[in-house]
């Protein structure tokens, strides 16, 4: 599993113009079972996004495609986890340690 933190290196006004497209963006991996969850953080300075797979480079390919980062709005720092302990609604995303 792995946490996306982005941070915005822009103003938010320029945010703000590529919204809709990041919207969309989430939604193809939403659709796509990637994304399990995602919201902005509070103060507003960017965001973050659960995304499960065992496929760093892949995630990383995600990343580099969400258009916060064509539109040169935001940075991503990439954490990969193993979630081996999750709410009962999460149990299908537990992994096992290697």
């Amino acid at each position: 599993m792995f946490v996306l933190e982005l941070t915005y290196t822009a103003p938010v006004e320029r945010v703000d113009e590529l919204l809709e497209a990041h919207r969309e963006w989430l939604d193809t991996y939403y659709d796509e079972g990637v994304f399990i969850a995602s919201g902005r953080k509070n103060p507003r300075d960017g965001g973050v996004i659960l995304a499960v797979g065992d496929d760093r480079g892949q995630i990383e390919k995600i990343a580099a495609a969400d258009p916060f980062v064509v539109g040169e709005v935001c940075a991503y720092r990439i954490t990969e986890f193993h979630a081996t302990k999750t709410a009962p609604a999460l149990a299908e995303y537990r992994e096992q340690m290697p």
